[in-house]
């Protein structure tokens, strides 16, 4: 099968970029695993984290928004700890994350800051994305850290993630937070320059492809097991990592991170393979919201709706009626005066809260709810009409 051609998107072009780095890129390899001349083991690679945060201050520079997925905290811990090489008992796999996750962060933070870039650690488990609280919560608090200007490092929460709760690599958790942001483009620094039609360590004759539009079965069956000691995901996990974010409208590149300032390499044209998407991420997400079945329905006045026509977000004051039994962030029909229906939406408030703020200014709502909430009912971005 020969690969497909089609022009791979521009890195420089990005709006919003997710960037996922492994673990073998970022510590050093474990003992046995180690050819002659390495340095110490569970060491982090600092040289090259600053020749990336120099990539990262020129895409700021460039006005793009950036989000970095790091691997790294349990590698690192278990060099501090010096625990066995192998696979470890889950608890002290979270021991060494805890150990690891302190380290971690502060690596990023001083690598950053003499750019004048703020860092943030967020930690996550597969229940933060699975339930839609939790997920609203996560998404808002990215979203602030995003508009304030700050770099969030995003990691599996193995501290207190058990298997049943777990992303089980980064390179899901980095599409499923593409998704999530709104990201036009994510990165997977890896350890390869590119998705392969068979494993090239073993195989010379394995074609690389530039560009994938569909990830078919036949792509499927050609992803292998992971090459490196210390990484957990293998190209099966990028394959669906990538049906994640090409789903949800965000082009996703594999590519060699191993280099210094592999960003940099990226742009000027270095080996990689994208997969495209159809859409860009908000018509993405607003056709997965158009598909979605109203649990309840807000009926607004003629200024609400005069105002949704002009891409405005929907504020209590313009809503005299709520019906149906719905949880935060739950899908509502939006319904205009006479009842005709002009869209619909994620809602910010439960049934019973926006029952209680319709009609009334977003300044009031601290006062009817008793505790601070956000000034709109459905914002705009989680609306279609």
């Amino acid at each position: 099968m020969a690969p497909l051609t089609r022009a791979r998107p521009d890195l420089r072009a990005a709006r919003r970029l997710v960037v996922k780095i492994g673990s073998a890129l970022l510590v050093e390899s474990r003992p046995g695993m180690r050819e002659a001349g390495d340095r110490e083991a569970g060491a982090l690679r600092l040289a090259w984290l600053k020749a990336l945060a120099l990539d990262v201050a020129e895409a700021k520079a460039r006005g793009a928004d950036v989000v970095i997925v790091s691997s790294g905290s349990i590698a690192l811990g278990r060099g501090v700890l010096n625990l066995p090489a192998g696979p470890l008992p889950l608890e002290q796999n979270q021991a060494a994350a805890a150990v690891g996750q302190i380290r971690l962060a502060r690596a990023y933070e001083e690598a950053l800051a003499p750019h004048g870039i703020v860092t943030a650690q967020v930690l996550m488990t597969l229940e933060d994305s699975e339930d839609r609280r939790r997920y609203l919560n996560s998404r808002a608090t990215l979203e602030q850290l995003l508009a304030l200007g700050v770099v969030p490092i995003v990691n599996e929460n193995d501290t207190v993630a058990t298997d049943e709760i777990r992303f089980g690599d980064n390179d899901r958790l980095a599409a499923q937070i593409a998704v999530t942001v709104g990201a036009d483009q994510l990165l997977l620094l890896s350890d390869v320059d590119g998705f392969y039609s068979a494993n090239p360590k073993e195989d010379p004759s394995a074609i690389r492809f530039e560009t994938v539009e569909t990830i078919t079965p036949e792509i499927e069956a050609m992803a292998g097991d992971p090459i490196s000691g210390l990484s957990r995901g293998g190209m099966k996990t990028k394959l669906m990592a990538a049906k994640v974010a090409v789903a949800g409208g965000c082009a996703m590149a594999i590519l060699e991170g191993s280099v210094a300032r592999p960003l940099t390499a990226l742009a000027e044209g270095a080996n990689c393979t994208w997969f495209l998407a159809h859409d860009d991420p908000q018509a993405a997400r607003k056709r997965w919201i158009g598909t979605m079945k109203p649990r309840g329905e807000f009926t607004v006045d003629a200024g609400a709706a005069q105002a949704l026509g002009a891409g405005k977000s929907l504020l209590p004051a313009g809503v005299v009626a709520v019906s149906g039994h719905f949880g935060r962030g739950d899908p509502v029909a939006i319904l205009g005066p006479a009842g005709e229906m002009l869209g619909k939406g994620l809602t910010r408030y439960t049934a019973a809260e926006a029952r209680a703020i319709k009609g009334h200014r977003s300044s009031e709502i601290a006062e009817i709810l008793g505790a601070p909430g956000r000034s709109v009912l459905v914002h705009r971005d989680d609306m279609v009409v």
